[in-house]
């Protein structure tokens, strides 16, 4: 077996653990001390994206020695980085001119390789970076949340955003953190995606999207908002107007009728209520009178 398809099998176990809620049980420290032996590579780091994996696991672990590992499993790796440095600027000066002056060729060619050297670093470090984001996972259920929340942070062909984030890695993030705040895809979970997917996408709040993408909310922050955070400032407005009614309607309902402590509620057995006296019956019978508990809100007919 080659080091790459090893690592690939460790670190599959590793996703195993992780989606099961069994980070800690054993056989975890042998895996991660075999990947501490292993002679890794920055190839082998990168098609396999073991660093990440290892991240999510450590962030999963409860065990200070698990953590502990992964943390030494991470620096070690992240060496690999630092030591996979490009010339500088001044020593590529000194190597022209120690080169004959006949061989431009050679020179471009010297610095086509050294900007793919440049590029794969930077593509390295990025992948690092990422060990903080999104964990991998391979639950369906997982992946058409992810798939929903991105398709709804796309922007329209003709939007433009400065510093717009991509809408695949943000739909990893939020379903990340809903997923790690719920620990399962039951339908609370369900119903949180769906929350976040129909709010991203309401034409009538264009605002919510554009901030999520400019990072001016955060994933972690979209995935426990509730629905009147994720509202636009006209819909907050028009349900506190409703909300405000409301309450003065039942204040009204209240202050209605007439003041007296002639009637004891049954309820509550206080007199503090109002009245009031309607004909519903024919004109020749007295009035029906209707009273109310202003300590309760028990509401009687007083024949």
């Amino acid at each position: 077996m080659s080091c790459e398809d090893e690592v690939l099998k460790i670190g599959k176990k590793l996703e195993k653990m992780i989606s099961n809620n069994t980070a800690d049980h054993g056989g975890a420290d042998d895996m991660l001390n075999r990947l501490k032996d292993i002679p890794m590579t920055l190839s082998v780091l990168q098609k396999t994206r073991i660093g990440m994996t290892v991240n999510n696991f450590r962030k999963a672990a409860s065990k200070d020695e698990l953590v502990a590992l992964s943390k030494t499993l991470i620096k070690s790796w992240k060496k690999l980085l630092s030591n996979d440095s490009t010339p500088t600027k001044s020593e590529k000066k000194e190597k022209e001119k120690e080169k004959p002056s006949g061989s431009p060729d050679q020179s471009d060619s010297n610095s086509e390789m050294s900007e793919a050297t440049d590029s794969q670093s930077s593509h390295g470090k990025t992948l690092m970076r990422q060990d903080s984001e999104a964990s991998i996972t391979n639950d369906p259920v997982r992946l058409k949340c992810r798939e929903l929340l991105a398709s709804s942070l796309k922007l329209d062909d003709d939007s433009h955003i400065p510093n717009a984030q991509c809408p695949i890695e943000l739909g990893g993030k939020i379903e990340d953190a809903i997923f790690m705040e719920m620990k399962n895809t039951d339908q609370k979970y369900k119903a949180r995606v769906r929350s976040r997917v129909a709010n991203l996408k309401d034409k009538k709040n264009p605002k919510l999207k554009e901030r999520v993408i400019m990072g001016l909310i955060p994933p972690e922050n979209l995935a426990v908002m509730s629905a009147e955070e994720m509202a636009s400032d006209e819909m907050r407005m028009l349900r506190a107007k409703f909300t405000k009614e409301s309450i003065d309607d039942h204040q009204m309902a209240r202050q209605e009728g007439t003041a007296t402590d002639l009637f004891k509620c049954g309820k509550c057995g206080k007199k503090n209520c109002t009245y009031n006296q309607l004909q519903t019956r024919s004109s020749d019978e007295p009035m029906t009178t209707f009273v109310f508990c202003l300590e309760c809100g028990n509401r009687w007919k007083f024949c």
